[in-house]
């Protein structure tokens, strides 16, 4: 499996998309039972159709949302394994990266 090095804010908007589709899915769902009372073979026919087409947006989406875990998990992995082989590199990145943000805070 490979990692791509996107930002993290990426995969935050890809996780705020999972569950907004999921609202979106569920607020559908509601919606077909709500009109399973109305009659008429065309609405059964369309009915029947958003359901299909739901379950399969629900088993991509579930699939999404375990590889975006899977990833993350990878990532984190990495990171680990990098830090552990890597120890007085990755406090000096840290300190670096601590001095910077102490100067750009005390800037303001």
């Amino acid at each position: 499996m490979s990692t791509n090095n996107l930002p993290a804010g990426i995969d935050v908007t890809k996780g705020q998309l999972i569950s907004d589709f999921k609202v979106v899915i569920g607020d559908a769902e509601a919606l077909i039972k709500a009109t399973a009372s109305q009659g008429g073979e065309a609405l059964a026919s369309l009915r029947a159709k958003t359901e299909e087409s739901l379950a399969v947006a629900k088993a991509k989406m579930a699939d999404a949302q375990e590889a975006l875990v899977e990833r993350s998990k990878a990532a984190a992995r990495v990171t680990d394994d990098y830090v552990h082989e890597n120890p007085w590199r990755a406090v000096g990145v840290a300190a670096g990266v601590g001095l910077i943000i102490g100067l750009l805070i005390g800037r303001r």
